[in-house]
């Protein structure tokens, strides 16, 4: 995890707190599927985050089950689609993987709860790197689920390849100055390796991904320029197409920008018996270029994630 700065990652499972504007529908927590008057609790909870105008719900309020007894207008409004389920407890012990065994890793879900960028910082000591928190301005749509992928074992270690899933969610985060850091929050095709051969409380997952650009090539900016469509250069300034445009070139100029991120997942929470595993996560990855026009900024996201081994 070279991309990773040691330092923040030995403190990045501290005192992980949901968004300031989040709040929690529902502070009983079943670890069993749920009675009549239960159902009736969680359902009168959805309906009260709907008429107090809850922006959204506390990372992982539910387990799988009881998110499966709501309905959808249950479910409409209060923020709960945009949040990762908790697992369910019982009994201790651990997830086991057999060398050669084909399984599954599904149902991942990454919920980030704080976004951070990495800004450079002269001080008395030199030049150092801290994170700076962010207002996240996009509305609540910046969840991963439904992500997937095979589990395998390897050497003693559990190796995990991403799939299929809703892998991206485009996001914008508002620095304390006002300026905006757009960015793709994405684990596209995931390669993670795990410090262990099962999977149990404490066990690690570590890998790198792709970041694709946050536009694509048919957008257009302000002055009608894209990638694959639209004008070559602003029109307002023609003399430069026999000069040297060399000041322009990267705004005149777009391109696809892949970057590359790194992830560290650590389970925090096992259930054996129903194949779930959750924990915390910390993701370092790269902000949008603008088509290749500007110069990316670093992220680091934190959050909870959840999934399940079949």
């Amino acid at each position: 995890m070279s991309l990773l700065l040691p330092s923040l990652l030995a403190t990045s499972y501290v005192n992980m707190k949901p968004l300031d504007a989040r709040v929690a529908p529902m502070t009983n927590r079943a670890s069993t599927f749920m009675s009549e008057s239960k159902l009736a609790q969680v359902a009168g909870v959805a309906a009260a985050a709907v008429l107090v105008g809850v922006q959204s719900a506390s990372a992982g309020p539910f387990t799988r089950s009881d998110l499966a007894s709501l309905t959808y207008e249950q479910i409409k409004g209060t923020g709960l689609a945009n949040t990762c389920p908790k697992v369910e407890q019982g009994e201790p012990g651990a997830i086991s993987v057999s060398a050669g065994k084909s399984m599954k890793l599904d149902e991942l879900c990454l919920e980030p709860t704080k976004f951070q960028v990495l800004e450079e910082k002269l001080t008395k000591n030199g030049l150092v790197t801290e994170a700076v928190n962010t207002k996240v301005t996009t509305r609540q749509t910046y969840v991963l689920t439904g992500i997937e992928g095979p589990l395998s074992s390897e050497g003693g270690k559990l190796k995990f390849l991403e799939k299929d899933g809703i892998d991206y969610a485009p996001c914008t985060g508002q620095l304390p100055g006002g300026e905006r850091v757009p960015f793709l929050f994405t684990v596209k095709s995931l390669v993670a390796t795990s410090d262990t051969s099962n999977i149990d409380v404490g066990t690690k997952f570590s890998g790198t991904f792709k970041v694709p650009s946050y536009r694509t090539g048919l957008f257009l900016d302000p002055k009608g320029r894209g990638m694959v469509t639209g004008y070559d250069q602003a029109v307002a300034l023609p003399a430069l197409q026999a000069g040297d445009d060399s000041s322009l070139y990267n705004e005149n100029n777009k391109k696809f920008d892949v970057g590359t991120g790194s992830i560290e997942l650590k389970v925090t929470s096992v259930n054996a018996e129903l194949g779930e595993l959750g924990g915390v996560f910390v993701s370092k990855q790269p902000s949008d270029t603008d088509l290749g026009s500007k110069a990316p900024k670093e992220l680091l996201l934190k959050g909870e994630f959840f999934a399940t081994v079949q």
